[in-house]
């Protein structure tokens, strides 16, 4: 594909160069640093509330934090280059983007795999998550820092339902559904039966409201966030795919900073990916009352059908085969 070519290309030309920062190693471990992070989220998206209350003040000491959101310093998709290239510190990045580096990763973005935001937790926390890590430490100079639950990823349409009732993914045949543009995203929606469009976050709400896409998949909370509610008529439970996030930092900063630092920057990260994770999950919870009451159908459709579409789908296609082998026993087995 066009897109890993241009990424391995990028790949192959930071291999082995050592990244070059304003500050040197030892003194990031005795100056004040910042740390930017950019985002295509919101502020008031749950990661970044999150990690405005949570992880800014926990580092406070040794480094300011400061957020970009809504793609405001990097275009969404280039965070991970722009960290490699010393000019970004932070960003949240998924497993899609990672794909696109790491063929392997993909593994985290196929539907059904994880079963919920615990088991996310779990994976990541487990050895099996390793090689991947310091993969992306070696090749990228990223490090992940923690696994931030997004939400259980649902359909979400403009048309009404009785306009168009989806219980099978034969439903979902012509629809336009708007996915990131990553080989993973769209795979993803061709999965699911409908036509994956590749779209900008940023551009997805007027695209709703024209009519330029029928749908996009996204949790609860990120619907209302984003207020795509307001362009949309019903929401179908397909929960096909638990969505994370990895808070990831510089490797360059990362080693710069002090052992003690180090521990508590890592502690932090953890902090406000948990709390935003709980907060995640109630509202998920709370979110459907209010769905209803500003008049969208929300509604579950034949699991099974999906389900066995999606799996069977990842498991002849190209992904599977950079898949490690016996890594979905392993993750199961968690």
């Amino acid at each position: 594909m066009p897109t890993k070519l241009a990424r391995r290309t990028f790949l192959s030309a930071i291999a082995g160069t050592a990244l070059v920062l304003s500050m040197g190693g030892a003194a990031l471990a005795q100056e004040k640093i910042t740390l930017r992070l950019s985002s295509p989220s919101s502020e008031t998206d749950q990661r970044a509330v999150a990690l405005i209350e949570k992880f800014a003040p926990a580092v406070a000491e040794f480094a300011t934090f400061e957020p970009h959101w809504n793609s405001s310093l990097f275009k969404q998709g280039t965070e991970l280059e722009a960290i490699a290239r010393g000019n970004l510190e932070m960003s949240i990045t998924s497993a899609q983007e990672l794909a696109v580096f790491f063929p392997e990763f993909s593994i985290f973005t196929a539907g059904y795999v994880h079963r919920d935001a615990a088991h996310q937790v779990a994976v990541f926390n487990d050895p099996l998550m390793d090689p991947f890590k310091q993969k992306a430490e070696d090749e990228l100079g990223v490090k992940l820092l923690s696994v931030m639950y997004l939400g259980r990823r649902h359909v979400n349409l403009r048309q009404s339902k009785e306009e168009l009732t989806v219980m099978t993914p034969a439903d979902l045949a012509g629809v336009n559904l708007r996915m990131p543009g990553t080989d993973a995203w769209q795979f993803l929606g061709k999965a699911l039966g409908a036509n994956p469009t590749p779209m900008a976050f940023t551009e997805v709400y007027t695209a709703l409201q024209t009519g330029a896409v029928d749908g996009q998949d996204n949790p609860l909370p990120t619907v209302v966030d984003a207020k795509f509610y307001e362009v949309t008529k019903q929401i179908i439970l397909t929960s096909h795919l638990v969505d994370l996030n990895y808070l990831a930092i510089s490797l360059e900063v990362w080693n710069g900073l002090s052992a003690d630092q180090q521990a508590t920057l890592q502690a932090a990260a953890d902090e406000a990916s948990e709390f935003g994770r709980q907060n995640q999950l109630q509202k998920e919870v709370d979110l459907v009352d209010f769905l209803k009451e500003q008049g969208l159908d929300i509604y579950e459709p034949d699991l099974d059908a999906f389900r066995n579409q999606v799996q069977s789908m990842y498991l002849e296609s190209d992904f599977a085969k950079d898949w490690p082998e016996g890594l979905i026993d392993k993750i199961n087995a968690l």
